[in-house]
């Protein structure tokens, strides 16, 4: 089997080594097993403590242990692109996200996540707690808090919009030719939506222009379904849009990163690269769409 997923108590006669409980019920390899295992793939809940994953295949399973093992050869399969370190600020850092790597793991595994990148990436370990998210095929800059204090400030600084975070995106059609500057505010599944961008060029050729883009609500795809929604989609977007197939992928990336630090009371400034300045509220025009 390929993909399967198995759910299993153990039994005072089934006691052992988890590889050996493992390959015997599922009937796959001690290889298969140890590699899904390394991934991420088991979760084991014990009495008293929740549902963690179990990576270390020298666990002896006690009766009234719970597994649950989310196997599948694809995903297992899977080679994810590597993250980049941006800064380290101690109690937390961040990185940079490239297209194709989640922000965090699955039931069947992690190992495709740019969280299990940083945990294996720090010696000695650290503890890794995502601050905000950003879709597979969106490329840019993550914060990774390193202990719950610093994962519950810079949290509260999302919550309240205090963290100025700017994306850099390459739309279909010539946005400058309606307008430079504008605001987006159409609603999301029935919730307020606003989005504010900059157009910082155009393509004659290929029709296109690069957008420098800001967001006041943090709705589902809301970038890219905003964009779609005014008739100038993302290109390479692979849900939204007609007309605007890309084989570089998603034009799509979170370019930047603006706060003051809740712990240390210093502004903080990340990009992933030279930019053009982006949107300024004290200059051009503001139109809404």
């Amino acid at each position: 089997m390929n993909k399967f997923t198995l759910r299993k108590t153990i039994d005072p006669g089934e006691t052992g080594c988890v590889v050996d409980v493992l390959s015997s019920a599922s009937g796959i390899s001690h290889d298969c097993v140890k590699d899904a295992l390394y991934k991420g793939a088991l979760w084991l809940r014990r009495s008293g403590r929740k549902n963690e994953r179990l990576r270390d295949v020298r666990t002896m399973l006690n009766p009234g242990d719970c597994l649950e093992f989310n196997y599948d050869k694809a995903i297992l399969g899977v080679v994810p692109p590597k993250a980049g370190l941006v800064a380290d600020e101690k109690r937390f850092s961040v990185w940079y996200k490239p297209p194709g790597l989640l922000t965090q793991g699955t039931r069947y595994g992690d190992h495709c996540s740019l969280l299990r990148q940083v945990e294996l990436f720090f010696q000695p370990s650290r503890p890794v707690f995502p601050v905000h998210r950003l879709d597979r095929e969106v490329a840019g800059l993550v914060l990774i808090a390193h202990g719950k204090k610093s994962a519950a400030e810079l949290s509260s600084l999302i919550r309240k919009g205090a963290i100025h975070r700017e994306y850099r995106a390459e739309v279909r059609g010539n946005l400058a030719k309606t307008r430079m500057k504008a605001t987006i505010d159409l609603a999301l599944d029935g919730k307020s939506a606003v989005t504010e961008f900059y157009v910082l060029g155009y393509d004659q050729e290929r029709d296109t222009s690069k957008v420098a883009v800001t967001i006041k609500t943090g709705r589902l795809h809301q970038i890219r379904r905003h964009f779609n929604m005014i008739g100038f989609p993302v290109m390479g977007d692979p849900r939204y849009g007609r007309g605007n197939k890309n084989r570089a992928g998603l034009c799509l990336e979170a370019s930047s990163l603006r706060f003051q630090c809740p712990l240390s009371g210093q502004w903080k400034e990340y990009q992933s690269i030279d930019h053009s300045p982006g949107i300024s509220s004290e200059s051009g025009f503001r139109q809404k769409v």
